[in-house]
Protein backbone atom coordinates (compact mmCIF):
# COMPACT_ATOMS: atom_id res chain seq x y z
CA UNK A 1 0.00 0.00 0.00
CA UNK A 2 2.90 2.52 0.88
CA UNK A 3 4.22 2.19 -2.55
CA UNK A 4 1.14 2.32 -4.50
CA UNK A 5 0.35 5.72 -2.82
CA UNK A 6 3.73 6.46 -2.91
CA UNK A 7 3.47 6.40 -6.69
CA UNK A 8 0.16 7.99 -6.72
CA UNK A 9 1.39 11.23 -4.87
CA UNK A 10 4.43 11.55 -7.37
CA UNK A 11 2.20 11.19 -10.19
CA UNK A 12 -0.02 13.82 -9.23
CA UNK A 13 2.81 15.63 -8.66
CA UNK A 14 4.73 15.42 -11.68
CA UNK A 15 0.68 16.69 -13.35
CA UNK A 16 0.72 19.62 -11.31
CA UNK A 17 4.57 20.66 -11.55
CA UNK A 18 3.70 20.59 -15.48
CA UNK A 19 0.21 22.27 -14.84
CA UNK A 20 2.05 24.93 -13.41
CA UNK A 21 4.62 25.03 -16.04
CA UNK A 22 2.20 25.36 -18.74
CA UNK A 23 0.24 27.82 -17.16
CA UNK A 24 3.48 30.00 -16.10
CA UNK A 25 4.73 30.04 -20.12
CA UNK A 26 1.06 30.46 -21.32
CA UNK A 27 1.23 33.54 -19.11
CA UNK A 28 4.68 34.94 -20.17
CA UNK A 29 3.25 34.65 -23.76
CA UNK A 30 0.71 36.37 -23.24
CA UNK A 31 2.59 39.18 -21.69
CA UNK A 32 4.76 39.36 -24.58
CA UNK A 33 1.76 39.49 -27.20
CA UNK A 34 0.71 42.50 -24.75
CA UNK A 35 3.83 44.28 -24.92
CA UNK A 36 3.72 43.93 -28.79
CA UNK A 37 0.56 45.16 -28.26
CA UNK A 38 1.19 48.04 -26.13
CA UNK A 39 4.17 49.41 -28.50
CA UNK A 40 2.10 50.08 -31.30
CA UNK A 41 0.38 53.02 -29.21
CA UNK A 42 2.03 56.14 -30.54
CA UNK A 43 -0.69 58.43 -30.53
CA UNK A 44 -2.29 60.67 -28.33
CA UNK A 45 -6.15 62.30 -29.00
CA UNK A 46 -6.35 65.87 -27.23
CA UNK A 47 -10.08 66.35 -27.44
CA UNK A 48 -9.45 69.77 -26.14
CA UNK A 49 -12.85 71.75 -27.08
CA UNK A 50 -13.98 69.35 -29.26
CA UNK A 51 -17.49 69.39 -27.86
CA UNK A 52 -18.15 72.89 -29.77
CA UNK A 53 -17.53 72.36 -33.01
CA UNK A 54 -19.80 75.05 -34.27
CA UNK A 55 -17.43 77.22 -32.54
CA UNK A 56 -14.09 76.13 -33.69
CA UNK A 57 -13.72 79.33 -35.91
CA UNK A 58 -14.74 81.75 -33.39
CA UNK A 59 -12.59 79.65 -30.75
CA UNK A 60 -9.42 79.91 -33.09
CA UNK A 61 -9.52 83.48 -33.80
CA UNK A 62 -9.96 84.49 -30.17
CA UNK A 63 -7.29 82.55 -29.25
CA UNK A 64 -5.07 83.50 -32.25
CA UNK A 65 -5.62 87.38 -30.56
CA UNK A 66 -4.71 86.05 -27.59
CA UNK A 67 -1.50 84.54 -28.74
CA UNK A 68 -0.78 87.66 -30.86
CA UNK A 69 -1.01 89.64 -28.03
CA UNK A 70 0.13 88.43 -25.82
CA UNK A 71 3.84 87.62 -27.87
CA UNK A 72 4.08 91.26 -28.84
CA UNK A 73 3.21 92.66 -25.37
CA UNK A 74 6.21 90.18 -23.61
CA UNK A 75 9.10 90.50 -26.24
CA UNK A 76 7.72 94.39 -26.08
CA UNK A 77 8.32 94.53 -22.15
CA UNK A 78 11.69 92.50 -22.47
CA UNK A 79 13.13 95.01 -25.35
CA UNK A 80 12.44 98.26 -22.85
CA UNK A 81 14.17 96.37 -19.98
CA UNK A 82 16.45 96.07 -22.20
CA UNK A 83 17.18 99.14 -24.16
CA UNK A 84 16.02 101.81 -21.33
CA UNK A 85 19.07 102.58 -18.63
CA UNK A 86 15.58 103.60 -16.12
CA UNK A 87 14.55 100.49 -15.77
CA UNK A 88 17.74 98.79 -15.19
CA UNK A 89 16.71 97.73 -11.64
CA UNK A 90 15.91 94.23 -9.68
CA UNK A 91 12.43 94.88 -10.16
CA UNK A 92 12.62 94.91 -13.94
CA UNK A 93 15.45 93.05 -14.16
CA UNK A 94 12.88 89.66 -13.04
CA UNK A 95 10.22 91.11 -14.78
CA UNK A 96 12.43 90.48 -17.69
CA UNK A 97 12.74 87.16 -16.94
CA UNK A 98 9.15 86.42 -16.53
CA UNK A 99 8.17 88.47 -20.07
CA UNK A 100 10.66 85.86 -21.57
CA UNK A 101 9.37 82.89 -19.60
CA UNK A 102 5.73 84.11 -20.57
CA UNK A 103 6.36 84.30 -24.31
CA UNK A 104 7.87 80.02 -24.26
CA UNK A 105 4.59 79.00 -21.73
CA UNK A 106 2.45 80.18 -23.76
CA UNK A 107 4.13 79.03 -27.23
CA UNK A 108 3.95 75.32 -25.35
CA UNK A 109 0.50 75.18 -25.31
CA UNK A 110 -1.18 77.73 -27.80
CA UNK A 111 -0.10 76.91 -31.05
CA UNK A 112 -1.26 73.33 -31.14
CA UNK A 113 -4.23 74.38 -30.01
CA UNK A 114 -4.54 76.95 -32.67
CA UNK A 115 -3.68 74.03 -35.36
CA UNK A 116 -6.38 72.00 -34.18
CA UNK A 117 -9.01 74.67 -34.47
CA UNK A 118 -8.02 75.13 -38.05
CA UNK A 119 -7.35 71.66 -39.27
CA UNK A 120 -9.39 69.39 -36.93
CA UNK A 121 -6.53 67.27 -36.40
CA UNK A 122 -6.59 66.48 -32.30
CA UNK A 123 -3.86 63.94 -32.74
CA UNK A 124 0.10 64.19 -30.78
CA UNK A 125 2.44 61.40 -30.30
CA UNK A 126 3.28 60.37 -27.38
CA UNK A 127 6.95 61.89 -27.55
CA UNK A 128 5.48 64.89 -28.47
CA UNK A 129 3.48 64.80 -25.84
CA UNK A 130 6.06 64.09 -23.28
CA UNK A 131 7.81 67.15 -24.48
CA UNK A 132 5.04 69.51 -24.35
CA UNK A 133 4.46 68.53 -20.50
CA UNK A 134 8.01 68.43 -19.92
CA UNK A 135 7.90 72.15 -21.43
CA UNK A 136 5.19 73.37 -19.47
CA UNK A 137 6.23 71.89 -16.14
CA UNK A 138 9.75 73.08 -16.21
CA UNK A 139 8.03 76.90 -17.01
CA UNK A 140 5.24 76.64 -14.46
CA UNK A 141 7.73 75.24 -11.99
CA UNK A 142 10.21 78.25 -12.82
CA UNK A 143 7.38 80.86 -12.74
CA UNK A 144 6.68 79.80 -9.16
CA UNK A 145 9.79 80.40 -8.10
CA UNK A 146 10.14 84.15 -10.14
CA UNK A 147 7.28 84.83 -8.43
CA UNK A 148 8.74 84.63 -5.39
CA UNK A 149 12.09 86.16 -6.12
CA UNK A 150 9.73 88.73 -7.38
CA UNK A 151 7.76 89.32 -3.91
CA UNK A 152 11.03 89.03 -2.20
CA UNK A 153 12.19 92.17 -4.13
CA UNK A 154 8.93 93.57 -3.19
CA UNK A 155 9.08 92.94 0.40
CA UNK A 156 12.90 94.42 0.73
CA UNK A 157 12.02 97.57 -1.33
CA UNK A 158 8.52 97.99 1.85
CA UNK A 159 9.67 96.52 4.23
CA UNK A 160 13.25 97.14 4.19
CA UNK A 161 13.71 100.22 2.44
CA UNK A 162 17.37 101.58 3.61
CA UNK A 163 18.78 97.98 2.76
CA UNK A 164 17.04 97.70 -0.51
CA UNK A 165 20.37 98.79 -2.40
CA UNK A 166 22.87 96.66 -0.67
CA UNK A 167 20.62 93.43 -0.02
CA UNK A 168 19.10 93.63 -3.91
CA UNK A 169 22.17 94.24 -5.74
CA UNK A 170 23.13 92.43 -9.25
CA UNK A 171 24.83 90.07 -8.10
CA UNK A 172 21.85 88.41 -5.84
CA UNK A 173 19.45 89.23 -8.78
CA UNK A 174 21.65 86.74 -10.96
CA UNK A 175 21.79 84.24 -8.50
CA UNK A 176 18.44 84.31 -7.96
CA UNK A 177 17.15 84.45 -11.42
CA UNK A 178 19.54 81.28 -12.20
CA UNK A 179 18.65 79.39 -9.25
CA UNK A 180 14.84 79.91 -10.48
CA UNK A 181 15.93 77.96 -13.79
CA UNK A 182 17.68 75.91 -12.66
CA UNK A 183 15.21 74.58 -9.84
CA UNK A 184 12.43 74.38 -12.50
CA UNK A 185 14.60 72.48 -14.59
CA UNK A 186 16.29 69.26 -12.35
CA UNK A 187 12.94 68.24 -10.82
CA UNK A 188 10.67 68.14 -14.41
CA UNK A 189 14.05 66.10 -15.70
CA UNK A 190 14.08 63.83 -13.01
CA UNK A 191 9.88 62.92 -13.46
CA UNK A 192 10.02 62.67 -17.17
CA UNK A 193 12.86 60.11 -16.69
CA UNK A 194 10.39 58.16 -14.62
CA UNK A 195 7.50 58.95 -16.78
CA UNK A 196 9.46 57.71 -20.54
CA UNK A 197 8.80 54.37 -18.67
CA UNK A 198 5.43 54.42 -18.99
CA UNK A 199 3.29 52.39 -21.27
CA UNK A 200 0.32 53.58 -23.14
CA UNK A 201 -2.32 50.69 -24.73
CA UNK A 202 -5.21 52.64 -24.77
CA UNK A 203 -8.11 54.18 -24.65
CA UNK A 204 -5.90 57.24 -26.29
CA UNK A 205 -8.52 60.16 -26.30
CA UNK A 206 -7.02 63.02 -23.32
CA UNK A 207 -10.28 64.95 -22.00
CA UNK A 208 -7.77 68.41 -22.24
CA UNK A 209 -6.65 70.97 -24.40
CA UNK A 210 -2.56 70.12 -23.65
CA UNK A 211 -0.65 67.59 -22.20
CA UNK A 212 -0.78 67.36 -18.35
CA UNK A 213 0.41 65.15 -15.70
CA UNK A 214 -2.80 63.40 -14.50
CA UNK A 215 -4.63 63.38 -18.05
CA UNK A 216 -1.65 61.61 -19.02
CA UNK A 217 -1.03 59.24 -16.21
CA UNK A 218 -4.84 58.16 -16.60
CA UNK A 219 -3.91 56.33 -20.01
CA UNK A 220 -1.33 54.72 -19.23
CA UNK A 221 -1.55 51.09 -18.79
CA UNK A 222 1.71 51.41 -15.84
CA UNK A 223 1.57 51.13 -12.75
CA UNK A 224 1.88 54.78 -11.96
CA UNK A 225 2.41 54.53 -8.05
CA UNK A 226 6.51 55.53 -8.95
CA UNK A 227 5.27 58.41 -10.76
CA UNK A 228 3.23 59.72 -7.92
CA UNK A 229 5.84 59.51 -5.24
CA UNK A 230 8.17 61.27 -7.49
CA UNK A 231 5.70 63.27 -7.88
CA UNK A 232 5.03 64.00 -4.54
CA UNK A 233 8.75 63.94 -3.26
CA UNK A 234 10.02 66.84 -5.71
CA UNK A 235 7.22 68.29 -7.82
CA UNK A 236 4.75 69.10 -4.87
CA UNK A 237 7.58 71.10 -2.93
CA UNK A 238 8.46 72.98 -5.81
CA UNK A 239 4.88 74.00 -6.12
CA UNK A 240 4.36 74.86 -2.41
CA UNK A 241 7.98 76.06 -1.02
CA UNK A 242 7.70 79.24 -3.42
CA UNK A 243 4.14 79.66 -2.86
CA UNK A 244 4.76 79.61 1.05
CA UNK A 245 7.96 82.51 0.12
CA UNK A 246 5.22 84.55 -1.65
CA UNK A 247 2.45 84.22 0.93
CA UNK A 248 4.95 84.87 3.82
CA UNK A 249 6.06 88.01 1.86
CA UNK A 250 3.20 89.69 1.10
CA UNK A 251 1.76 89.07 4.82
CA UNK A 252 4.84 91.03 5.91
CA UNK A 253 4.16 93.64 3.11
CA UNK A 254 0.53 94.21 4.16
CA UNK A 255 1.82 94.56 7.90
CA UNK A 256 4.24 96.91 7.08
CA UNK A 257 1.48 98.64 4.92
CA UNK A 258 -1.09 99.25 7.59
CA UNK A 259 1.52 100.26 9.61
CA UNK A 260 1.91 103.59 7.51
CA UNK A 261 0.33 106.39 8.74
CA UNK A 262 -0.61 108.41 6.11
CA UNK A 263 -2.87 107.54 3.71
CA UNK A 264 -0.81 108.34 0.80
CA UNK A 265 2.14 107.04 1.87
CA UNK A 266 -0.08 103.77 2.11
CA UNK A 267 -0.98 103.91 -1.11
CA UNK A 268 2.15 104.53 -2.73
CA UNK A 269 3.63 101.52 -0.92
CA UNK A 270 0.51 99.05 -1.97
CA UNK A 271 1.22 100.55 -5.85
CA UNK A 272 4.74 99.68 -5.44
CA UNK A 273 3.44 95.67 -5.53
CA UNK A 274 0.13 95.46 -6.64
CA UNK A 275 1.10 94.79 -10.30
CA UNK A 276 2.80 91.62 -9.39
CA UNK A 277 -0.11 90.97 -6.43
CA UNK A 278 -2.77 90.76 -9.26
CA UNK A 279 -0.34 88.42 -11.67
CA UNK A 280 0.17 85.75 -8.32
CA UNK A 281 -3.25 85.90 -7.44
CA UNK A 282 -4.36 85.08 -10.65
CA UNK A 283 -1.87 82.50 -11.36
CA UNK A 284 -2.05 80.55 -7.77
CA UNK A 285 -5.60 81.16 -7.70
CA UNK A 286 -6.51 79.23 -10.99
CA UNK A 287 -3.99 76.35 -10.31
CA UNK A 288 -5.33 76.03 -7.01
CA UNK A 289 -8.54 75.40 -8.33
CA UNK A 290 -7.49 73.55 -10.80
CA UNK A 291 -5.67 70.64 -8.82
CA UNK A 292 -7.59 70.53 -5.94
CA UNK A 293 -10.93 71.81 -6.20
CA UNK A 294 -12.05 70.52 -9.35
CA UNK A 295 -11.59 66.41 -9.20
CA UNK A 296 -14.80 65.62 -9.95
CA UNK A 297 -15.68 64.30 -13.54
CA UNK A 298 -18.65 66.50 -13.61
CA UNK A 299 -16.62 69.68 -13.30
CA UNK A 300 -14.69 68.87 -16.21
CA UNK A 301 -15.73 71.65 -18.17
CA UNK A 302 -14.72 73.97 -15.53
CA UNK A 303 -11.77 72.38 -15.08
CA UNK A 304 -10.52 73.35 -18.85
CA UNK A 305 -11.40 76.48 -18.59
CA UNK A 306 -9.49 77.57 -15.50
CA UNK A 307 -6.94 75.63 -17.01
CA UNK A 308 -6.88 78.16 -19.60
CA UNK A 309 -6.80 80.94 -17.07
CA UNK A 310 -3.23 79.53 -15.66
CA UNK A 311 -1.67 78.44 -19.05
CA UNK A 312 -3.30 81.59 -21.78
CA UNK A 313 -4.76 84.50 -19.80
CA UNK A 314 -2.02 84.54 -17.12
CA UNK A 315 0.87 85.42 -19.50
CA UNK A 316 -1.58 87.80 -21.42
CA UNK A 317 -2.17 89.71 -17.56
CA UNK A 318 1.58 90.37 -17.52
CA UNK A 319 2.37 92.58 -20.16
CA UNK A 320 -1.00 94.39 -19.66
CA UNK A 321 -1.21 94.76 -16.02
CA UNK A 322 2.46 95.70 -15.93
CA UNK A 323 2.12 98.22 -18.54
CA UNK A 324 -0.74 99.87 -17.56
CA UNK A 325 -0.39 100.23 -13.93
CA UNK A 326 3.29 100.81 -14.05
CA UNK A 327 3.89 104.85 -14.55
CA UNK A 328 8.02 103.64 -15.79
CA UNK A 329 7.22 101.15 -18.16
CA UNK A 330 4.27 103.84 -19.61
CA UNK A 331 7.44 106.41 -19.58
CA UNK A 332 9.63 104.18 -21.06
CA UNK A 333 7.31 103.33 -24.13
CA UNK A 334 6.65 106.69 -24.68
CA UNK A 335 10.21 107.31 -25.13
CA UNK A 336 10.08 104.52 -27.49
CA UNK A 337 7.71 105.50 -29.66
CA UNK A 338 8.90 109.08 -30.07
CA UNK A 339 12.41 107.29 -30.97
CA UNK A 340 11.02 105.49 -33.46
CA UNK A 341 8.96 108.50 -34.98
CA UNK A 342 11.61 110.60 -35.39
CA UNK A 343 13.70 107.93 -36.62
CA UNK A 344 11.14 107.78 -39.14
CA UNK A 345 10.94 111.47 -40.30
CA UNK A 346 14.77 111.24 -40.44
CA UNK A 347 14.94 108.53 -42.68
CA UNK A 348 12.31 110.10 -44.98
Amino acid sequence: MGSKDGISNFIVQSNLLKFITFHYHRMQLMEKGDAENQTDFTDFILLGFGELPELQILLFLVFLVIYIVTMAGNILIIALVVTDQHLHTPMYFFLGNLSCLETCYTSAVLPRMLASFLTGDRTISVGGCMTQFFVFCFLATTECYLLAAMSYDRYLAICKPLHYGTCMNGKLCLQLAAGCWIIGFLPCTIMMCVMSQLIFCGPNEMDHFFCDLIPILKLSCSDTSQMMLVFYIFFFPDAVSPFLLTLTSYVCIVSTILRIPSTIGRKKAFSICSSHLIVVTLFYGTIMIVYMLLKSSNLRALNKVFSVCYTVLTPLANPLVYSLRNREVKEALRKAVRKCLAFTKNSD
